[in-house]
């Protein structure tokens, strides 16, 4: 019989934070990032990078050097409401397509 948890409760919460404190901060930052981004204060974003530069995670750091090679295209995320979704996701269904076509998208080769 699975034992299935829907929630964590708010004393299983307090206990991961007061054991593993680097989790806390993990989860305070990416919290403030969301909130950075729903408000749409893009001054805010240059100081959360600051500030979570100070854990010095390898992965971390790796998502902060992405931010910042595109720091341009991230600001103006900020300014402008509209996004290039629906025709990214049509391009990708488009090479999905071709891929089956040309047999690089096949049972076989997930078979080797």
């Amino acid at each position: 019989m699975a034992l299935e948890v829907k929630q964590l409760t708010d004393e299983q919460v307090k206990n991961a934070f007061r054991k593993y404190p680097l989790f806390k901060k993990l989860y305070d930052l990416v919290w403030s990032f969301k909130s950075i981004l729903l408000s749409g204060q893009r001054e805010e974003l240059h100081t959360w990078i600051t500030k979570a530069q100070t854990l010095e995670l390898t992965k971390l750091n790796s998502f902060l050097n992405g931010l910042k090679r595109d720091i341009n295209a991230v600001e103006n995320a900020f300014l402008f409401s509209y996004s290039n979704g629906l025709a990214e996701g049509s391009v990708n269904k488009l090479k999905n397509i071709k891929r089956i076509m040309y047999g690089r998208c096949s049972f076989d080769l997930l078979r080797n």
